[in-house]
């Protein structure tokens, strides 16, 4: 900085503003002052900022998979709203699922120095307590039932699931066949658990749950099962690819949608406008999911701790052609 300082005829306080970004510098002086440090390869130091200022500027990211495209679009989500902060994300995957893992990830991101930390959870462990987080850094928690421990940001899983199940019943389905997500994860839980207390609010029987992995093939499955029950007229699928892999075996056994077997997805990914037919689906706004995380982690850094507690990202049903009403004999 005294470098820069000397060479331009200014002050290192000057120098040090150019370089924050800060405000009080004449324009024709901050050129000059810029094109100096890129000639002297002067670059500020973080970690010496980090230790005057008390932060990183970064946050760290905990997750179990990026093999979900709910955890990817969710980081996604996370990682644009932190940039447009100021800050930068340093992302750790956990390789079990176990306290010893959680842990010895936490121990890493501290040591690579994180101002807060926001955990994208694909199982229930906070749920049933068989994880605790170490306490002392600032955490929220995506898609949990931890939210007496934890600030928690959440889809609305629930209504979304109870979206899915009164437009088919509006639309004359008798009841509603449901492919469920894995029996671990929450938002797969949550899906379910909605669907059948619709149908028994609506009076409706319940049929058995069919249970997938998020995949388009464990949906194939399904779907293949689906398609040999005549009574099957409706199908609320707990993602959209599960949704992809019944609408290939709905169309491989002579089962067309919607006009013998309706079907609703969840997440309203960016492609089931181009399924066959177009799928009509619960959407997800990860956007928003990533922007609340990051607001409850940096409101923690800035304020303290905050008290746990859930905050519910709301859902919408985007009605497509995979969606109508029954075949005749079957209303």
């Amino acid at each position: 900085m005294s470098d820069v300082a000397r060479e331009v005829g200014v002050s290192a306080q000057t120098v040090s503003r150019v370089s924050n970004g800060m405000p009080g510098v004449g324009e024709p002086t901050r050129q000059v002052v810029l094109e100096a440090m890129q000639r002297l390869g002067y670059r500020p130091n973080s970690a010496a900022r980090a230790l005057k200022s008390g932060r990183f500027r970064t946050l760290g990211v905990l997750l179990f998979t990026l093999a979900t495209t709910g955890n990817v679009r969710t980081l996604d989500g996370v990682l644009s709203s932190a940039a447009a902060a100021g800050y930068g994300i340093t992302v750790v995957p956990v390789q079990s699922h176990t306290q010893a893992e959680v842990r010895g990830a936490f121990t890493r991101l501290t040591e690579l120095a994180v101002d807060a930390v926001v955990v994208v959870m694909e199982v229930q462990l906070l749920d049933t307590m068989t994880v605790l987080l170490p306490p002392g850094v600032p955490v929220v928690v995506v898609d949990s039932n931890a939210a007496d421990r934890y600030p928690v940001v959440d889809t609305d899983q629930a209504d979304g699931a109870r979206q899915a199940v009164r437009h088919l019943l509006t639309l004359g389905h008798r009841t509603v066949w449901h492919v469920a997500g894995p029996q671990d994860s929450f938002a797969a839980a949550r899906r379910a658990d909605a669907w059948s207390a619709a149908l028994v609010e609506a009076g409706r029987s319940v049929p058995p749950v069919l249970v997938g992995d998020w995949t388009s093939s464990s949906g194939y499955e399904a779907g293949r099962r689906l398609a040999a029950e005549p009574g099957c007229t409706a199908v609320f699928s707990a993602n959209d690819q599960m949704a992809l892999g019944v609408l290939r075996a709905l169309r491989e056994a002579g089962r067309r949608v919607p006009e013998d077997v309706s079907v609703v997805g969840f997440d309203d990914l960016p492609d089931v406008g181009d399924y066959s037919p177009p799928l009509t689906s619960v959407h997800q706004d990860f956007a928003e999911v990533g922007r609340r995380c990051v607001e409850l982690a940096l409101r923690q850094v800035d304020e303290g701790a905050t008290a746990p507690g859930r905050t519910l990202v709301p859902t919408r049903l985007v009605v497509r052609a995979s969606t109508g009403p029954p075949p005749r004999q079957a209303r």
